[in-house]
């Protein structure tokens, strides 16, 4: 019999996905357990116009940021997925037939995205995977998407998106893995891929040194473009043990083309008197003014100290929940996922990683002030 929560969610009956949530909670069931439960019903869920599978990636991000929070945190996160994934239309799901497909190639996988037939791209990934296992199959669907005209035309999330769906897929060897191929066949069924075409710059530089050299930019701008800049090569930094040293140089130098001719911008920012907040009820009086400029420059000395972007990351994710109203763009926790990882990989270099901050809280600050 199907779990009640998921009939819910799947009928999009928020009134009672809510109630079974709680009675989950008085049952005493694991915050976290209810997270991992929904995995499978999240896959379908759709955000139109958009093509992109932002609550699948959404679902998967939020594994990120448990290692941050303490176990009475996880509830409140996992509300907000309920709600959303429940207040949105669901896609149509693809029926698997039987049997399964003998083995074939990535190219045949190419052929049935490139004449937009979904339902046998989703059984050709399938039969590839049993051969060739999930990295390959992982690998060869990032390199697709991957190029610097999918990367300009899809606003990164033909790396993004699909980096994520498949991270989560393999985290999730529990599960069968149709949801997630029937959500990924058809998305990259409507991308408008073009021909093979590299993105190798000639005399580039490494990858990391790439990276070095314009993540400044990535981190800089406002606004849900320039928040793609750092969400992208966040998901390209979590697949990259997938590659070859060329490949990934590939990849990042279209990461740089992507970000075109944008210019590095560090916003004016001042510590504030009396230091960082001492305590989570601290920071959220600050951080439900809803002023960039204050929040950001209160957090900056909480870069100095493992224990401090800990707590950083955590009040972060408690505040994004804590404000939540019903109805979020999935991009306001995906974007936080980019920066929190900015904020560890970055602390060092201080402008970077006060520049992220400012990106992401000055878009969610806008996004609540705009409703």
């Amino acid at each position: 019999m199907q779990d009640a929560l998921l009939k819910a969610i799947q009928e999009s009956d928020v009134s009672v996905a809510q109630a079974e949530l709680e009675e989950k909670k008085e049952q005493g069931m694991d915050a976290w357990s209810i997270h991992l439960s929904l995995f499978e019903t999240a896959q379908w869920v759709i955000n139109p116009p958009f093509i992109n599978p932002h609550l699948p990636k959404m679902h998967a991000v939020c594994r990120e940021f448990k290692p941050l929070l303490e176990k009475e945190d996880v509830l409140p996160l996992v509300r907000l997925e309920v709600s959303e994934y429940t207040r949105r239309p669901k896609m149509e799901r693809f029926a698997r037939p039987r049997p399964p497909l003998p083995a074939t190639s990535f190219d045949a996988i190419e052929a049935a995205i490139r004449s937009k037939d979904a339902r046998e791209a989703a059984l050709l990934m399938e039969s590839f995977l049993s051969l060739e296992g999930t990295g390959e199959l992982s690998r060869r669907l990032l390199l697709l998407g991957g190029g610097s005209d999918e990367l300009k035309a899809s606003l990164g999330h033909s790396i993004s998106c699909t980096a994520f769906l498949l991270l989560e897929m393999v985290a999730r060897a529990d599960f069968d893995h149709w949801s997630t191929l029937a959500v990924l066949a058809d998305y990259f069924c409507k991308l408008k891929l073009g021909p093979h075409a590299g993105s190798y710059i000639p005399g580039a530089p490494a990858a990391e040194e790439t990276i070095q050299n314009h993540m400044a930019r990535a981190v800089s701008g406002t606004g849900i473009v320039n928040l793609h800049h750092q969400i992208t090569i966040y998901a390209l930094e979590r697949v990259r043990y997938l590659f070859t040293t060329e490949e990934y140089n590939d990849l990042v130098n279209a990461w740089v083309v992507f970000m075109g001719d944008k210019d590095e911008e560090q916003p004016a920012l001042h510590f504030m008197e009396g230091g960082s907040p001492a305590s989570y009820t601290q920071f959220y009086q600050l951080f439900a003014t809803l002023e960039t400029e204050p929040v950001v420059s209160a957090l900056l000395p909480m870069l100095d100290s493992p224990e401090g972007r800990r707590n950083m990351g955590r009040f972060l994710v408690k505040g994004v929940c804590d404000l939540y109203q019903g109805k979020y763009n999935p991009h306001q926790l995906t974007g936080l996922g980019s920066t929190i990882w900015v904020i560890h990989r970055f602390h060092e270099q201080q402008s970077i990683a006060s520049s992220a901050l400012f990106q992401f809280v000055d878009y969610f600050f806008a996004a609540l002030k705009d409703k």
